[in-house]
């Protein structure tokens, strides 16, 4: 029998998706089930240090008596109140104070970000964001192809040499995009003069300001640094006038799985997003936002005090071990918190040759720099991550890929 050929798909696709790409990490994280390699890969929490029995109960308690309905029923798309409520606790004591009315739950904050793409980027419309900058932020926004300029919030750059750039790649800047505190893929932190810079740059150009806070409570020394929103209500006064809009999880601190995150903003935003969401998944599954209720209010800090404990120990293996076993023309940064250590190699080594190099030779993963930059540059740098292996095993990885940098086999 004839077999038909199959219909011609991508000339049906819209423009936007040409440049929906792969992610390089989620196909790093398959090494994970490979006993024999040390992967420094996955940016992803320890399974270990999950509150499962907790969960569990939690889950248990949603479907037992009169809880069970609401629990397996539709519900608001603004999320379980119950839940907004305690995050409306959780951010006042970073300094935004906030009502209900300011909470939207969604499906981690990755979708947050897709949604806030869909929200204010026009095709040819610029984001800035850093260089480099998360990866599945520039996944989320690529969908409504922007144009991406670079966000240097302590460096000599105009918000009338910003605005001339946006207006010659055919739109507007729309947003800044930063991960301020330990953020992936750098682990860097910015200070508080760097903050206030974003803010004032914000405001010269009239646009939003997208704080991702998927790491905010995993520091392990240093002082907390307020919340670009918590620095934008002491300017505005409320968070109703305030232009930032502010993505929390939790994700790193109680559970990814679940796929239960926030954004906390001006009520006409959350208004329009709470529209979006209704359009997309109607809401965030009620059963997983009752059970992260249940573990928070029960215990979110000594959760956290747990898994800062054990990753603070980590983090110092990794960066004893660098400087124990890295050649000379090797640096990297030194996070005071998070869960990523960025090396930057000589510049005639690239990282996605080293790795190849490194999996045959070594059986080491990490991830190579350079899908974390807008423009497909920093071939020379590389991600590591320190929350999913052991200190025995951070020192060996951290020795084997010394070796492999050392002989050199990388040329660019």
């Amino acid at each position: 029998m004839d077999i038909a050929p199959g219909l011609d798909w991508p000339h049906l696709f819209a423009t936007r998706a040409e440049r929906m790409k792969a992610s390089e990490i989620r196909e790093l994280l398959k090494l994970l089930d490979q006993p024999d390699v040390i992967s420094f890969a996955g940016g992803i929490p320890d399974p270990a240090l999950f509150p499962a029995q907790a969960f569990g109960a939690a889950l248990t308690s949603a479907l037992s008596g009169d809880s069970k309905g609401a629990a397996l029923q539709y519900s608001v798309s603004e999320g379980y109140r119950p839940l907004r409520d305690w995050l409306v606790t959780r951010m006042a004591s970073l300094g935004v104070p906030c009502t209900a009315d300011n909470i939207l739950i969604t499906s981690g904050s990755q979708q947050a970000l897709d949604y806030l793409g869909k929200l204010f980027l026009t095709k040819g419309d610029t984001a800035l964001v850093g260089w480099p900058t998360y990866l599945g932020a520039l996944q989320a926004f690529n969908a409504y192809e922007p144009y991406y300029d670079r966000l240097t919030p302590l460096g000599n750059r105009s918000a009338a040499d910003y605005r001339e750039t946006a207006r010659a790649n055919g739109g507007q800047v729309k947003f800044a995009y930063a991960s301020a505190d330990f953020a992936n893929p750098t682990g860097e932190t910015l200070p508080a003069p760097a903050r206030e810079r974003i803010l004032d740059l914000a405001t010269e150009l009239d646009i939003a300001v997208i704080e991702d806070a998927a790491y905010q409570s995993l520091r392990y020394e240093g002082d907390e640094v307020p919340p670009l929103l918590a620095l934008d209500i002491a300017r505005s006064g409320s968070i109703n006038t305030t232009r930032t809009i502010y993505c929390g999880s939790f994700s790193k601190t109680l559970a990814p799985g679940l796929r239960v995150g926030w954004v906390c903003a001006a009520e006409p935003v959350i208004s329009k997003l709470v529209l979006m969401k209704q359009a997309a998944d109607l809401h965030s599954a009620t059963l997983n936002q009752m059970a992260i209720h249940t573990v928070a209010s029960d215990g979110f800090e000594a959760q956290v005090a747990k898994i800062r404990e054990t990753y603070r120990g980590r983090r110092d293996a990794m960066l004893s071990a660098l400087r124990t076993y890295m050649p000379e023309g090797v640096s990297w940064t030194k996070p005071d918190g998070g869960m990523f250590i960025w090396v930057t190699l000589p510049e005639h080594m690239d990282g996605a040759a080293l790795l190849a190099e490194s999996l045959k030779a070594e059986r080491v993963a990490f991830v190579p720099g350079k899908a974390f930059f807008a423009d497909g540059s920093g071939a020379n740098t590389l991600r590591l991550s320190f929350s999913c292996a052991n200190e025995t095993m951070i020192d060996e990885g951290i020795k084997r890929l010394g070796r492999v940098i050392r002989g050199g086999k990388t040329p660019a």
